[in-house]
């Protein structure tokens, strides 16, 4: 059990309105695997964080797709001077170190770099990285990687098509 499965739990638990069950949860999550993921944080099916989810961050508002990976030490959050949070398509790969910071969407089947700083939409398939992010070459051999890394590991079969734009790079 991961930090997905037991915020799924608490979740359920405060649709319930279970009284004390979701702060115990959210308070176990966070002494388990340094992971702050409020019940507000709405998760798709099929998603993951990899490696239980050690060191993310994510905001009460953020939405996250279906059949996502969110790698370790993700921040998906607020940013100074901006209302509102993330919101992530399906099948979005967060590579490590990533930073998803104010209203902004991210579209379906979207790879963001490792420790990319994204601050403005991403398009659909799109790759980015950088810091501030900006469009790369399209990389299937990254999107081989993340449908193989979510069978393997996750049991999670993605289904989007490969439709990767690219930039420069």
């Amino acid at each position: 059990m991961d930090a997905v499965d037991l915020h799924r739990v608490a979740r359920t638990l405060h649709r319930w309105k279970v009284p004390l069950g979701p702060t115990a949860i959210r308070r176990l999550i966070r002494l388990l695997y340094s992971t702050i993921l409020p019940v507000e944080v709405e998760i798709g099916e099929g998603t993951r964080f990899g490696y239980g989810g050690l060191g993310v961050v994510i905001h009460p508002e953020t939405r996250i797709g279906a059949r996502c990976l969110i790698g370790q030490q993700v921040t998906i959050g607020g940013r100074s001077g901006h209302r509102g949070a993330p919101w992530l398509g399906d099948e979005v790969l967060v590579s490590p170190g990533a930073k998803i910071l104010g209203p902004i969407v991210i579209g379906d089947g979207a790879i963001i770099g490792a420790n990319a700083v994204v601050l403005h939409d991403v398009e659909a398939g799109q790759v980015v990285g950088g810091i501030p992010a900006k469009p790369l070459r399209a990389s299937p051999t990254a999107r081989r990687a993340f449908r193989e890394e979510m069978e393997k590991h996750f049991g999670v079969t993605l289904s989007l098509q490969d439709r990767a734009s690219g930039g420069e790079g």
